[in-house]
């Protein structure tokens, strides 16, 4: 059954995301001075602002696509001549918008799929105001949940066979933020048609936000993105698999007491190996799929969370925000997947705030904190991977009313066509 997207059905979810918004951008932005902004694209925006757009794009960060697509919002901070809070204000309201819009959408197929209200208020607060939502505010990267509704949104019109709006999705994703690469896979596994004609959207949807970074700043994105293609520099943060590979007894500069410094190879290998690690797990998921097996319900969306949560486990600059996408996807997998709460990313939610934030607040070590969030997110990775490839051990040990759900879903087993409303 699809989903209806009248406004009258969906007043409450809107009128609850606008809620859950406004309590955000309050605990986010008020009282903050987004220190990651400041630094990294105040020089550029304030460029743009003043109307010199080559200098513009010399000085925009990474990122500087996400700069693009937020710059109409930018823009109007000049009516009235904004001080700083109403331009970080501007442009995070795009990111905040696009993450209630998701989750909007989400509650309106949960409501088609008959889910009960508490479970849709769940899944809705969940993934318009997690707790990781409030720290990528607060640091200054509004632009990561802007990545995670792009990427989420993508693979959810793949499944609805939108293949074009897919593409078009992924390519913003993948400009907004270079890590998005990663949800190709999904989106490709997801559509039954069309792969090649959205691939090639998505190369072009991509390539005209950064072409002109690309073309007229050799000195600002295109060097940058070489850069931290190639090396992960001195930052070497504790909440990721390599921590214990690393040096006591040298202090790079911004790092804490007791923290390690990163062996020289993994400058030139993190990075690499998460936007290439898409191929091999999309590749075997399209061979499991192809021998007929048993899979599990609405699995690209599944892997698309498993590819996010690897992005946290092998990236040295690991850091709370981070997890923002893999929480998104989980909690939009589950709800859809499941007929109750979304319990598993309630304790995901937990789980990551105890990790990134608890941790550090308590005084533990760096290798405490390495500890701690190595023991929950690796056991994670690998029943998230079974869940995957091997689903029939999840499928016995599921609650007999999740597999009764997930077979009328078109889930399990695996259908050979599609199913209007549950995806592949």
């Amino acid at each position: 059954m699809r989903p209806r997207y009248a406004i009258s059905e969906n007043a409450p979810a809107i009128a609850g995301a606008a809620v859950c918004l406004l309590v955000v951008a309050w605990l986010g932005i008020h009282g903050w001075s987004w220190p990651d902004w400041q630094y990294e694209a105040r020089p550029a925006v304030g460029a743009l602002l003043a109307g010199h757009v080559s200098r513009f794009l010399a000085l925009a960060p990474v990122y500087g696509g996400s700069l693009i697509l937020r710059a109409p919002f930018l823009m109007t901070t000049k009516l009235w001549g904004g001080g700083e809070l109403s331009i970080y204000a501007a442009g995070a309201a795009p990111c905040l918008l696009a993450a209630g819009a998701v989750g909007v959408w989400l509650t309106a197929r949960m409501r088609a799929l008959g889910r009960s209200r508490a479970a849709r208020g769940v899944a809705l607060v969940l993934c318009v105001a997690n707790p990781l939502t409030v720290p990528a505010l607060q640091i200054g990267h509004p632009e990561e949940i802007l990545g995670a509704a792009l990427c989420v949104a993508a693979v959810l019109c793949a499944m609805d066979d939108r293949p074009i709006w897919a593409a078009v999705l992924l390519g913003l994703a993948i400009a907004n933020k270079e890590w998005a690469v990663v949800a190709a896979g999904p989106v490709l596994l997801a559509l039954d048609r069309a792969r090649l004609r959205g691939l090639l959207i998505t190369g072009v949807t991509a390539g005209a936000l950064l072409a002109p970074f690309m073309l007229g700043a050799s000195g600002g994105v295109a060097a940058q993105t070489a850069a931290t293609g190639a090396s992960t520099g001195d930052v070497f943060q504790p909440w990721q698999i390599w921590w214990f590979l690393g040096t006591h007894g040298h202090l790079a500069k911004g790092m804490h007491p007791g923290y390690r410094t990163p062996p020289s190879w993994i400058e030139t290998l993190s990075h690499p190996v998460i936007a290439g690690i898409t191929v091999p797990l999309s590749a075997l998921y399209a061979v499991v799929r192809r021998t007929g097996r048993r899979t599990v319900p609405n699995a690209p969306l599944l892997l698309l969370t498993l590819l996010l949560a690897l992005r946290c486990l092998l990236d040295p600059w690991d850091i709370s925000y981070y997890a923002l996408p893999f929480l998104v996807a989980l909690v939009t997998w589950e709800s859809l997947s499941c007929d109750r709460l979304p319990v598993i990313s309630l304790l995901a939610a937990v789980a990551t705030w105890i990790i990134f934030r608890t941790t550090a607040t308590l005084g533990l070590s760096g290798d405490m904190q390495a500890l701690v969030f190595t023991v929950v997110s690796v056991p994670s990775v690998l029943a998230l991977t079974q869940a995957i490839y091997a689903p029939g051990v999840a499928r016995r040990l599921a609650p007999r009313r999740d597999r009764a759900a997930a077979t009328s879903a078109g889930g399990w087993p695996y259908p050979r066509t599609r199913n209007a409303g549950a995806g592949t």
